[in-house]
């Protein structure tokens, strides 16, 4: 069964990206560095960030809508109509 070690890899990938992010983060801090000196020292805050973070999901939305009226169709037709792969 080859989904129940996809789903394995999948949490043991997350699990060592939180745990690489929990050790930079204790590294970091150690020496006094926070997520508000390195925001400063590129001009930004947390809200214009936020802002920011806002403003491209708000972009990104309607153009993935609109690449998504070409593709799923052109997926959909390929998928009807090419014959199976068989992996083994």
């Amino acid at each position: 069964m080859r989904g129940g070690k996809d789903m394995q890899q999948f949490w043991t990938g997350l699990f060592k990206i939180a745990l690489a992010s929990l050790l930079t983060g204790v590294f970091l801090s150690f020496f006094g560095i926070t997520a508000d000196t390195i925001l400063a020292r590129i001009g930004m805050t947390p809200e214009s960030l936020w802002q920011k973070t806002v403003a491209a999901i708000h972009w990104a939305i309607p153009n993935i809508a609109l690449g998504a009226i070409i593709v799923l169709p052109v997926w959909l037709i390929a998928y009807i109509f090419l014959p199976p792969r068989h992996l083994d």
